[in-house]
């Protein structure tokens, strides 16, 4: 396994993959890896020559200090990690190497910005596009995959491809979850004990979602979820929204839908915990 820190080395790699006509797969993450994105770097060593994993704490998709500040990090247990797994590179630059100066492009991502994870993390998508587009053009992968626990993000992904005009093959993978069912996250490490086991919460309530408009109006999922996630000691929904799969846009009647999706973002104590749950009509 190699381990670039530089745009400079990592581009000769890439360039010399290119020459030998080898697929890159990408994986771009935030580090604290678990399962969810060994199971990304899996299916890309399935469909690649070559698998780059990135490791970067993005400072520019945080719209909260302290978010960023307790993101948790541990890059040795990381690299054994990848190690095991057998991942070819890791790309692992510093701030500084991936912005230079300040980066002030505003991309155009319409309403997908606006609603949800948008609404109340002002900026966050600007972030992921910038820090998205700058490894993309570094690692120049054939293939790049993204797990569907963060699915506004993956329709914020598809938008920037259209954006930039990128030749790029986004893949999505399944949310793999933790034993309870809740989906694996980097911010799990930080629950105690306690809300860990009652975070199987979020994923039981909002699974009833078919069962529950079989018998019931179809806008009266929202209030019955948030009533019984939030009647657990620490947990506060912050939203939850029930989308065209496709298109993301709010869910009027579901008759007029081929596919959706209930989007649900909880806190638990101080940490924020995003799932969802697609449903095929």
């Amino acid at each position: 396994m190699q381990v670039f820190k530089t745009i400079t080395d990592i581009s000769s790699y890439v360039n010399i993959c290119k020459n030998e006509n080898k697929t890159i797969g990408f994986v771009p993450t935030m580090g604290a890896l678990h399962n969810g994105h060994l199971s990304l770097i899996k299916e890309s060593k399935k469909q690649n020559d070559i698998t780059v994993v990135s490791i970067f704490v993005n400072p520019i998709q945080f719209n909260n200090e302290q978010d960023f500040i307790k993101y948790p990090k541990d890059f040795e247990k990381d690299l054994n990690l990848l190690q095991n797994v057998n991942c070819d590179v890791v790309f692992l630059p510093t701030e500084k190497e991936i912005y230079p100066e300040p980066d002030n492009r505003v991309f155009d991502l319409g309403y997908l910005e606006n609603i949800m994870e948008g609404k109340f993390r002002p900026g966050h998508f600007q972030g992921v596009a910038k820090v998205v587009d700058r490894l993309f053009n570094i690692v120049k992968p054939n293939n790049t995959y993204f797990g569907q626990k963060d699915f506004q993000q993956l329709a914020v992904i598809k938008k920037l491809i259209q954006i930039i005009n990128s030749k790029v093959n986004i893949i999505s993978c399944p949310i793999i979850r933790e034993e309870n069912g809740l989906a694996m996250s980097s911010r799990n490490t930080r629950l105690t004990q306690n809300q860990f086991k009652k975070a199987s919460i979020i994923f039981s309530t909002i699974s009833k979602l078919k069962e529950f408009i079989t018998k019931n109006k179809f806008n009266e999922f929202a209030n019955w979820a948030i009533s019984i996630i939030d009647s657990e000691n620490e947990f506060k929904t912050e939203y939850i929204e029930i989308v065209d799969t496709k298109t993301l846009k709010k869910v009027k009647a579901i008759k007029n839908h081929k596919s959706i999706i209930c989007c649900i973002t909880v806190y638990c104590g101080e940490v924020r915990l995003i799932d969802n749950i697609q449903l095929n009509l």
